[in-house]
């Protein structure tokens, strides 16, 4: 981890200096003030001062003339010109799935499998040679050819050395015969794995494997030690740290990853808050029903709830549809498990007292999960469990309104509409559009939206979630007016999703998401003003630092 300077601090970004006061408090009181402060808070959403103790706890936001005279010996910190807002929480991610993904080679927007060779080579060259290469991030829609691939292009560069390589989206992995060689069972035939897919021509494996099907080329390969984990993790850590972010709600976690965490909570090197969502296996389930909720004394790590799948992603046609794929007729997709094993694991965790989250992305899919949580909360359905959808992506007419009668919470990505808008259309066809990616239709439901990115799958950057929110559209304007624009969001909005509304659907609301006293001093400091700017500079916010329990985790050179 980066080392930063303790207090008093001196340059809070490049060229904004800190007025410290020369003489602080025993209590390690500190003042902030800043051109303007959104708050997130209902009672007072703009302030230019803000107060907290040694603890990291606010214990004042108001006026900075009115709190320096409150606060005399308190350490100052003068952001000039800048603007400061609660700390951004992606409410859908994968933490230490990220720390992998930067030390793997980075596929992510290759234009042809001539690129992805190409990356491959220059990656490896760092490499042993009998090491196996690790990649992530293609998308065979992105290529002249949209076709998924097939083994023999890696074959051609790498004849001898096992490569696999995950799918953008996670729910596909592509290897090359000398990785297949190394699974233990025979890959050809007929038959397939529960909830995954082999593709094969005639009776052969090409080489793509979707869903859990991918497990048997991961099993294959050699885990990677512990030092790398605390190095990939470190540098996930870093990253997201330097996009304003202060909290994770990571997803699916596994219990090598939850000790990971744990060890960096223990030694007070976990630099943001984490939520974590126990695994679906079901031993996941019976450990957190026999120990109960878990909360590290730090405040930064918890887990309180699950995280269940139910299908698989559009990109790679495993999302389960009500009607076929109008680009693959007879394919529905496909279900990750059995509904009847599902609704046992959900049934299993609200026993046990559990949040539950489940992964949903097509209308089936959906109402599956909808139809579930129905029969599991019974006449529990009105009380405030705060149960998540994790993506909502697809919806059929009349299934978003089934949200606000369950009181479910909609966790959405808005950057999966502006990656998947070049194709989706192609997938379901432009009826099932009017439910798909449907943020607006949710909050005129009254659904509440916890928003994030699915990182690594999308980019960690919350300020591109906001963009994509707000406008629809990519990074470089496309399309002119937005994609289907009657979804877009607020400013105001998105950013009460990435921050209240985040929190909110944790369980987290009276520690952070807002500024406020008693909350923590979460927050970030920005060169410009979110619900200012021009939509289309969303993406360009100058992250100056970003603050976790009143002390910087980042600060801009």
């Amino acid at each position: 981890m980066p080392r930063f300077p303790a207090f008093p601090i001196h340059v809070l970004a490049a060229g904004v200096l800190l007025a410290v006061s020369a003489a602080a408090q025993a209590d390690g009181e500190r003042l902030l003030t800043a051109a303007r402060i959104h708050t997130s808070d209902a009672g007072k959403p703009v302030a230019t001062a803000m107060a907290w103790d040694g603890e990291g706890r606010i214990i004042a936001v108001g006026d900075a003339e009115e709190l320096a005279t409150r606060f005399p010996d308190a350490e100052r910190i003068d952001a000039g010109d800048a603007t400061v807002v609660p700390g951004l929480i992606d409410a859908h991610a994968h933490l230490v799935d990220l720390g992998h993904a930067l030390m793997q080679a980075d596929l992510v927007g290759a234009r042809s499998t001539g690129e992805i060779v190409e990356r491959l080579q220059a990656f490896a060259r760092d490499l042993p040679a009998d090491a196996w290469l690790m990649g992530r991030g293609w998308d065979q829609n992105l290529w002249p050819d949209t076709a998924f691939p097939t083994a023999a292009v890696l074959d051609a560069a790498f004849p001898e050395r096992p490569v696999v390589l995950e799918r953008i989206d996670g729910h596909a992995a592509w290897a090359n015969s000398a990785a297949m060689r190394a699974v233990e069972r025979d890959l050809s035939g007929d038959w397939q794995p529960d909830g995954g897919r082999v593709l094969r021509e005639e009776d052969r494996p090409t080489g793509v494997f979707i869903d859990t099907a991918a497990r048997l080329l991961y099993a294959a390969a050699p885990a990677p030690d512990a030092e790398w984990q605390e190095r990939a993790f470190e540098r996930a850590l870093q990253h997201v740290a330097s996009l304003g972010l202060t909290g994770v709600h990571d997803m699916g976690t596994s219990d090598d990853g939850f000790a990971l965490m744990q060890r960096f909570a223990d030694r007070g090197a976990l630099s943001l808050r984490v939520r974590a969502y126990a695994h679906r296996e079901a031993d996941a389930i019976d450990a957190r029903c026999r120990e109960g909720a878990y909360r590290h004394a730090s405040g930064r790590l918890d887990m309180r709830g699950v995280k269940l799948m139910i299908d698989g992603a559009l990109g790679s046609r495993g999302a389960a549809l009500i009607d076929d794929y109008s680009d693959d007729p007879g394919n529905r997709g496909l279900l990750v498990q059995g509904e009847e094993d599902y609704a046992a694991a959900v049934r299993r965790a609200h026993g046990c007292g559990l949040q539950v989250a489940t992964h949903a992305i097509g209308d089936r899919g959906n109402r599956i999960v909808l139809d579930t949580y129905r029969r599991a909360l019974g006449d529990a359905a009105s009380g405030d469990h705060r149960w998540r959808v994790e993506h909502a992506q697809v919806m059929a007419p009349g299934d978003i309104a089934r949200f606000g009668e369950l009181k479910l919470v909609a966790s959405m990505q808005p950057t999966h509409a502006t990656s998947d808008m070049g194709w989706a259309g192609d997938r379901l066809g432009d009826a099932r559009l009017a439910g798909a990616y449907a943020w607006r239709s949710f909050v005129g439901a009254g659904v509440p939206l916890a928003l994030g990115s699915d990182f690594p799958v999308e980019f960690a950057d919350p300020r591109l979630g906001l963009l994509a929110a707000v406008t629809r559209q990519d990074v470089h304007g496309q399309p002119p007016g937005g994609w289907r624009p009657d979804q877009v969001l607020t400013a105001a909005e998105a950013l009460h999703g990435f921050t209240a509304g985040a929190a909110w659907a944790a369980f987290d609301e009276d520690e952070v998401g807002r500024l406020a006293p008693g909350l923590r001093a979460d927050f970030v400091v920005l060169g410009q003003d979110p619900l200012a700017v021009s939509a289309n500079e969303l993406d360009q916010l100058e992250v100056r630092s970003t603050w976790v329990d009143g002390r910087p985790v980042f600060e801009a050179e």
